[in-house]
Parts: C-alpha cells; structure tokens; sequence
C-alpha cells in the first residue's frame, strides 16, 4: 500500500483564479486602508450623537436648561407681522447694501427673534434682536461658560480629519477603496449567509474569522449605503467635469452653487421699490405649503426686482415620513405679489437631480426617522467599526500562526508595524475619544482658545498611546491600553461629579437623558474594553513561526504529489 505525500502550494493571484484573486485584493485593500477607516467609522458612528455628546460637553447650559425644564410653555407668538417690521427696520438701518435679508421671525426654542445678511467680503452676518424693541441682543460671553467644538469635533474628523478640504480628498480615496474591499469580500465568501450563522468562540483564528464575517454580513446593505451616499456628498468635489463643462474654468464651483441654491434669483433693474408688509405674504405661503414659516428671506431689498421666499419648519413627523429634509418655500414678485415658484415638503427646486442629492445627504446624516432611526445607525456604525478592527487583528492572528513571508527579509519587521498600527488604531484612538471628554472637565475654562486645546489633547494622547503601542510587546500593549480605556471610561461620571458637582442620579431625575445617555454609554465601552483586557490577558502568547521555505520558494501552479515506499 502506497503512502501519498500531498504538498498544498499556495497559488499567486492570477494563478488561483477570480476568487483566490478576490481574497488578495481584499486582504491587502482592507489591511491598508482598514486604521483610518476604523477611525472614520467610530468617529462616525459617535457623530450620529453629536448634540448629546455637545450638550454632555457645555454643563453650564445643560443645568441652566434644567432650572427651566418645569417653566410653563411660552404663549404662541401672535406678533410675527410686528416682529418682521422691527428686523426690516434693522437691516435698513443697519445693513441697507446688502443683497440678500434674512429673517427668522420666531427662532425656536425660546421665540426669539434674528436677522441675517450677507457681508460684503463673503459670509453671513447674524444679531439678535428683541421682538419687543428690535433693539440689538448683546450676547457676552459668561465667565463659567466653557468654550468647545463639542461633539461636532467627531463630524469634522469623520469626513475631513481636521485637514480641510485634503482631509475630504483622503476620506474620499479610502472609501472608494472600502468599496473594492466590500465588493471583493463578498466575492471571495461563497458560503457569505451561511457564515453570518457561524461562530466559533475560543478557537483563535477562527473566532475572528467568525466575528469578522458576521458583522460584515450583517450590516453589508448599511456600509455600501453610508459609504456611497458619503461620496455622493461631495460628488461636485469628486467628480467636478461636468461643473467645468457647463460652467468653465473660471469660479465654476461659485457659479454653480449660486445656480443650486439661488433658483430663480432676479437680477437687480436699479429702479426702487419700497418694501410692502411681508405677513400677509406669510400667511399666503403658509397656505401653499402647508407649514409653519420658519424664515423670510428677502432677495435685492428695496429694487423693483425685489422677491420674497418663505420657508417653512420640518416637525419631527414630517423627518420621520420622509427621506428628504427639504422644507416648503413659496416665492413672490414683490412688485406684482404674483407667486413665481412653489416647493412643497419634501420636494425639490432642482427637479429629480436635487432630489437625489437631498436623500443621499439624508440618507448619510440620519436626518428622518427621529431617535430610533438614530440609534439603528448607532449600532450599525459599531458593527462597521468592528468589522474594520476584526479584519485588521485577523491579519495579525494568521501571521502569528504561520507567516506569509509577504516582504521577504523584513517581514518580520512589517508585521511588528502592523501590530503597533493594529494596537493604536483600535485601542488609542479609543482612548483618544474618551480622553476628549476627560479633557472637556479638566482644561480651565476660562483658557484662551479652549476649544483648540481640546483638540490637541486629542491628538497628543492618542499620538502617545502610538508610541506606548511600538514600545510595548504587542499583548503587554492591548492589555494596558484596554485597560487605560475601561478605567477612563468607567470613571467619567465621577469625573464630572468632582468637576461639575453634577451626577448621573440627579440627570435621570431632571429627565436629562443627553448627559445621562453619554455616561451610561461611556460606562457601557467601560465594561467591553474591561472585558476585552481580560480575554487578552488569558490568551497565551504564541511567537511568530517563520515559513522559509515558502519564502524562498517559488509558488507553482499545481500540487505536487509524491510517493513514500510501500507498507
């Protein structure tokens, strides 16, 4: 009886075929780009609570907001017809040049009352005024009142890194490739269903496996949504020859801007017009789109070409109806009084092109299904980002068992670097996240350019914990970084107690489920990172095998079968 040898050669790319292909591309696309895609995607996920984490982040509002809370209801305004004549005669006084008014004759919350224009070097000018006198509100900055960029920080990192419009191109090429990635992973998964339903916990490399595809699997509608609507955001930037081709070289962004968002904008004739009573033109767009007006705005005051537009307030039924965050506007002639345009709720001025655009900003910014839809996203947004992490630790964990010999002499030195990558990304950038919030308590806040200092604590600490990640072996580093983590979250609440002399109990109470929200969310990360640490810390340490033979040997073709003797 013969015995049979049979030598398993791993096959190239292009000599495996199109699914052993696929796996290349996938594993080599998603490790580079899987660092700063988990940092998009958690920064993202946290951005979906931006206002909580903001509200979370000024306690001096939040508890001025609660001495209010039993305040009975502000009576409905009665007055708009008055309030719009007080802010006419401010921008007449104040600002007769500019070209375009802006007002907002019942600001919510609080009823307030506001004005705004265009300066003449570009941007919008803004006062408040007093509905009752439509004298000028002067708002000086409180003594306690902390300055911050608040939970918009996680915004701006998510889709510009705090880099600008550079930021927006490097946050565009790794999503495009998160799509190869996401396309090829699906690809190279044959059994892709079957997988979600497997789990195998405790058997290494085939745990993370298991944890890898089934979040995939479970959210893979969710990340081809968020992250083609999240190009199609700034499809103008991306892809920006058909805006040349229509308008030229020359300002074609500012052109075609002025075209999208200035529909039906007339031209000035020079003749002058004085400016009739707007409340009845309320009332008539009130009618036709059938919302209350939440801004009047007032194109070319005082020319005969002179047009009024009214737009109306999106109530929270009308996000959780429609995919579209597009209000009602109805325009008039304010020569003739004739209505020249009409959008309803929902609608666009832009025909189906607009539209489209509206429900992909939409569809990416979670702005229609209120909390629960907010919360859905949440959750998917953590399985995205742990997707990300999984597919970056299983390179590792494959690599532990047997090396690839990807990068011949230095192989060993790059999977070190990966593994400092994998630590700090995952872990640090955590600790980062959690370390922004501490730094919210622990700046004084009465320190020049504070928000700025928020920032840079954010960067410092998590460009230590990179350094922390090369210094340390790579399991002594996930246990203490997961440590640092759980010990910093978990310990938030106190940190506020001590800074604030707020505190979780008295939050619940008050119905102050924003602050309430960030600290059991935060105590909640507290008891996975804890858990995690523990996992790490029971794992036993396997060193690296070195493969040489597959690295100095040359891949074939087929399997080489040989004969052993006879039994």
């Amino acid at each position: 009886m013969n015995a049979v040898k049979v030598d398993k050669v791993v096959k190239t790319p292009q000599q495996g075929g199109l699914r052993q292909a696929m796996a290349w591309l996938h594993t080599w696309s998603g490790l580079w780009i899987s660092w700063l895609l988990f940092a998009i995607f958690l920064t993202g996920t946290l951005a979906v609570f931006d206002d909580p984490i903001g509200h979370w982040m000024t306690p001096e509002h939040a508890l001025e907001e609660a001495a209010h809370a039993n305040d009975p209801p502000l009576p409905k305004v009665t007055d708009r017809g008055h309030r719009l004549e007080l802010a006419l005669d401010f921008m007449a006084k104040e600002h007769p040049k500019a070209d375009m008014w802006e007002i907002w004759p019942v600001q919510r919350p609080g009823h307030g009352l506001s004005a705004y224009w265009f300066q003449p070097a570009g941007g919008y000018g803004s006062a408040d005024l007093d509905p009752l006198t439509g004298a000028v509100i002067e708002h000086a900055r409180e003594e306690n009142a902390r300055e911050t960029i608040g939970g918009h920080h996680f915004v701006d990192f998510h889709y510009e890194l705090h880099a600008g419009r550079i930021g927006v191109w490097i946050v565009a090429i790794t999503t495009m490739i998160m799509l190869v990635a996401l396309v090829s992973g699906v690809i190279t998964h044959k059994r892709i269903f079957k997988d979600f339903f497997t789990f195998r916990p405790a058997k290494g490399q085939r745990s993370w496996l298991d944890a890898h595809n089934a979040v995939a699997v479970l959210t893979l509608p969710f990340q081809f949504m968020i992250a083609y609507t999240g190009l199609a955001f700034f499809s103008d930037d991306y892809v920006p020859a058909p805006v040349v081709a229509q308008y030229g070289m020359d300002n074609a962004k500012k052109a075609f801007l002025a075209d999208w968002n200035d529909v039906g904008k007339p031209v000035k004739t020079g003749q002058p017009l004085a400016i009739p009573a707007l409340e009845s033109f309320a009332l008539r767009a009130e009618q036709a789109i059938g919302q209350e007006i939440r801004a009047v705005v007032l194109d070319n005051p005082n020319d005969a070409s002179m047009r009024v537009c009214m737009y109306g307030w999106n109530e929270e039924t009308d996000t959780m109806e429609r995919l579209s965050a597009n209000t009602g506007r109805a325009c008039y002639a304010l020569a003739t009084g004739e209505q020249v345009a009409l959008r309803l709720p929902g609608e666009s001025d832009t025909g189906g092109a607009g539209l489209t655009r509206s429900v992909m900003s939409n569809l990416h910014m979670v702005g229609f299904g209120g909390t629960p839809m907010r919360w859905l996203y949440f959750f998917c947004g953590l399985a995205g980002t742990a997707m990300m992490g999984t597919g970056a630790i299983l390179f590792m964990v494959k690599r532990r068992q047997k090396s690839g010999g990807e990068f011949g002499a230095y192989t060993q030195r790059v999977y070190r670097v990966i593994a400092c990558l994998n630590v700090a990304a995952i872990a640090g950038l955590s600790i980062a996240c959690v370390g922004f919030l501490w730094a919210n308590r622990l700046i004084p806040v009465g320190i020049e350019h504070r928000a700025g200092w928020e920032l840079r604590a954010f960067f410092g600490v998590w460009f230590v914990m990179l350094v922390h990640a090369c210094l340390r072996a790579e399991k002594r580093a996930w246990i203490e970084q997961l440590g640092l983590l759980a010990a910093l979250c978990l310990l938030l609440p106190v940190l506020n107690v001590l800074s604030t002399g707020d505190n979780l109990a008295a939050q619940i109470a008050r119905g102050d489920w924003e602050s309430a929200g960030v600290e059991l969310g935060s105590m909640a990360f507290g008891l996975l990172a804890a858990w995690g640490a523990w996992k790490v810390h029971k794992r036993k340490e396997k060193p690296l095998k070195k493969a040489a033979a597959r690295e100095n040997a040359a891949p074939t073709a087929s399997l080489h079968v040989t004969t052993e003797g006879q039994s």
